[in-house]
């Protein structure tokens, strides 16, 4: 089944926005400007979360806006829920700052 969709903002997003609430399994039509791709989910996602359009590694930066909106606090795949149970905010953190030790 493929559901109505996500956009992304920035060709440098590693996440886009879902637009209807989606199940594990369906295919989710992405959109970027005119681009479309499909990503097939792994659980379900709600209406306005987040969706992983890339795998992102532990630590990697989290993009949306084509900005950085937090780390990935473990690994991320494919298709699943980007979320406060998988990102942390970066901003205003000290023990991120250059020199500091997390």
């Amino acid at each position: 089944m493929v559901s109505g969709g996500a956009l992304m903002f920035s060709p440098e997003d590693n996440v886009a926005t879902i637009m209807e609430d989606v199940k594990p399994g369906a295919e989710v039509l992405v959109r970027l400007g005119k681009e479309v791709s499909k990503i097939k989910t792994l659980e379900s996602i709600p209406f306005g979360f987040k969706i992983a359009v890339s795998d992102i590694a532990k630590g990697a930066n989290v993009v949306k806006y084509g900005e950085s909106i937090g780390i990935a606090s473990r690994d991320i795949k494919q298709g699943e829920l980007v979320h406060i149970h998988n990102l942390e905010g970066a901003r205003g953190r000290g023990d991120l700052a250059k020199g500091g030790s997390k």
